[in-house]
């Protein structure tokens, strides 16, 4: 049988949480940010706003 490996790092809280109630059921999601990164949330959203921006203009080019 193969062994079980145990992770050696401990473990980390998370970095944000939100809680979705979808009507018996709460949703829980964690979540975690890169510890060494220089992009900031701001960074990441202009960028997610970039590329959504460049994909709208190529669908209405081949339209």
């Amino acid at each position: 049988m193969a062994e079980n490996k145990q992770n050696t790092t401990p473990e980390r809280r998370p970095d944000c949480v939100t809680e979705i109630r979808m009507g018996n059921t709460v949703l829980v999601v964690s979540g975690f940010f890169k510890k060494d990164t220089t992009d900031t949330a701001a960074d990441k959203m202009m960028k997610v706003l970039e590329a959504e921006a460049a994909a709208g203009q190529k669908a209405q080019l081949s339209s």
